[in-house]
């Protein structure tokens, strides 16, 4: 069984910045660790439906593929320590419309999860992160 644990969530001011963790612990029926899964983020407003923030390809031959959603591009990065069995979310020139829940999200089966929230398997409890004008 997968476990995904995010923390870094907080209150920041406008044009702030923040990292969020993703902790992975345990392993697929097969075997399998957090540096064969592709990972993403996603996150949640009230009322809004879950929306892709940014997701990491794991480390095959084709090397490292990463995607983001168009409102974080730039400033949003997404990478992977495979050691730490963690994956990172940096989020920079934060907006008051960045205000949500981030969740993690492990695709199992994919080199790539890209954006589609259907393709993940495993998700964490989520972390707030709000922004003030």
């Amino acid at each position: 069984q997968v476990q995904l644990v995010e923390s870094g969530g907080g209150l920041v001011q406008a044009g702030g910045s923040l990292r969020l963790s993703c902790a992975a612990s345990g392993r697929t029926l097969s075997g399998r660790t957090l540096s064969t899964f592709s990972m993403g983020w996603f996150r949640r407003t009230p009322g809004k439906e879950r929306e892709f923030v940014a997701a990491i390809s794991w480390s095959g031959v084709s090397g490292v593929r990463t995607g983001y959603a168009d409102s974080v591009k730039g400033r949003f990065t997404i990478c992977r320590d495979n050691a730490k069995n963690t994956v990172y979310l940096q989020m920079t020139s934060l907006k008051p419309e960045a205000t949500a829940v981030y969740y993690c999200a492990a695709d199992v089966t994919r080199y790539y999860g890209g954006n589609d929230y259907a393709n993940y398997d495993y998700w964490g409890q989520g972390t707030q992160v709000t922004v003030s004008s």
